[in-house]
């Protein structure tokens, strides 16, 4: 099992203005997994807010993984994804572009997405949109690899590859 952090950027959710659907939808699909939702929040579209939660929710309490949802897009206040970048040990950019890649089959606006997944510590912070329609697409794209991503990040070293089958055989040198 897996601790995650939900963090929804969004002015107006902030505000109390509207309802976290996109949170919510990510709490769903989580549970589904078998993941656990440790800590949840709302922020506005302010990027040293974004930035503040991403550093204490990885540095401090330990959470495997974050997930951001909305401020990925081209709007003047979306600067999730420059939040993201600035707390960024390591990006890991196969995460981003394969979301982008699987969601263009649906609709031509997945290419103004500007997704970022990156790692702070032992922790992955990947951004998601902020629809939950978009939250649920993405997420079926790379819920298959993060087990392996979050084993990764908590091993010095892993002694199998999960394409090798269920035996989980060391990897021949």
């Amino acid at each position: 099992m897996f601790k995650v952090a939900v963090l929804t950027v969004s002015d107006s959710a902030a505000r109390g203005q509207r309802a976290d659907a996109s949170g919510d939808a990510i709490q769903e699909v989580i549970a589904a997994a078998g993941g656990e939702v440790v800590a949840r929040s709302t922020v506005p579209d302010e990027r040293d807010q974004i930035a503040a939660f991403l550093r204490r929710w990885c540095d401090d309490q330990e959470v495997d993984l974050v997930l951001t949802t909305g401020g990925t897009g081209l709007g003047l206040r979306d600067v999730t994804p420059e939040a993201t970048m600035d707390v960024a040990e390591r990006l890991v950019p196969g995460l981003a572009e394969a979301m982008r890649a699987q969601t263009l089959t649906k609709t031509p606006m997945a290419m103004l997405s500007r997704q970022v997944a990156a790692v702070r510590g032992r922790s992955l912070v990947v951004n998601l949109p902020g629809s939950p329609a978009a939250v649920r697409e993405c997420l079926a794209v790379v819920l298959p690899v993060l087990p392996h991503a979050l084993e990764l990040l908590h091993q010095p070293h892993v002694e199998h590859h999960p394409r090798r089958g269920a035996g989980l055989h060391p990897r021949q040198e």
